[in-house]
This record gives structure tokens, sequence and C-alpha cells, in this order.
């Protein structure tokens, strides 16, 4: 199975690349993960932030494939414990489909990306800055594989 997160901003600190590198790297290879980083859309006086929205959705949807299982990182999606994602983990590996995670630029994602998801997740109900999801949500991934092979690592 592959699981590509697809996140606008594509320059993140040291610290964010290692944090997610020593999680991926953790992950089985039948489990691949890959970060497909996306440019910001533009925001300035000349353009407006619907605009850098629509930038940032095309540039997503260009990204999508028909037959990914697309599931959005949006605060209107279900909150998922850890138990749940792994359950959620091994469901779309047993739909044999590529997943495809959606993280948006800092106004969110375009409403036509969240029209293709076929699932919304709300990671948090915290505002948290788009660095520390990306490490946040490598870790959970590897949590959820973690408890499907009952590894150690979740207790």
């Amino acid at each position: 199975m592959k699981i590509r997160i697809v996140a606008i901003g594509q320059k993140m600190p040291a610290w964010v690349n290692e944090a997610t590198q020593e999680y991926l790297r953790r992950l089985p290879r039948d489990l691949s993960v890959e970060f497909v980083p996306l440019a910001i859309g533009n925001r300035g006086k000349s353009s407006g932030v619907s605009k850098a929205i629509a930038q940032e959705g095309d540039a997503m949807l260009a990204v999508i494939k028909d037959q990914d299982h697309v599931i959005a990182l949006d605060l209107s999606g279900k909150p998922w414990s850890t138990e749940q994602l792994s359950e959620q983990l091994q469901g779309w590996r047993e739909q044999a489909k590529d997943a495809l995670l959606l993280i948006g630029g800092p106004d969110g994602l375009d409403p036509r990306c969240l029209a293709r998801a076929n699932q919304k997740w709300c990671l948090s109900n915290l505002t948290l800055p788009h660095p520390l999801v990306r490490v946040l949500l490598t870790e959970q991934l590897y949590r959820a594989w973690s408890i499907t092979q009952n590894h150690p690592y979740h207790k």
C-alpha cells in the first residue's frame, strides 16, 4: 500500500524533515509513505485569500488520481483515536487502493478538495503549525501500523 501526503508548503525546517524521516524509516516496505509538497498560493495585496486557496486546490487536484482514496485533514472531519486510525489504515489496505492525505495551506483546503475527499479527518481541534502536523501525522501512521502488527510501540 502507498500513502501520499499532499501538503501545501515546500520548505520545512530541518527538525521536521528529521522527525518525519525517523517515523517513515520505521515503516515496512509494503507500507510506503511519501510526501508531495506543493507551493503555497500567492497571498498579497493584489491577490486575495480565495484566489490563493484556489491555486492550492488546483495543484492538489492535479496530483489526485481517480482511483485514489482521498482523506482530507479538516476541522469538519471526524476525530479518530489512534485505535480508530489503525482500523482506518487496515481498511485502506484491504481496499487495495492508494490513500492520499491532504494538508491544506494556512487558510484551509479548497472546497473542491473537500468535495473530492472520500473521508474527512479532524487531526485535532487545536490550531497546529503545519510543520508540526507533518510530524504528528507520520508518528500516528507509524503508531497505527504498530497496532495492526501487535508491535509494542503503542503500549
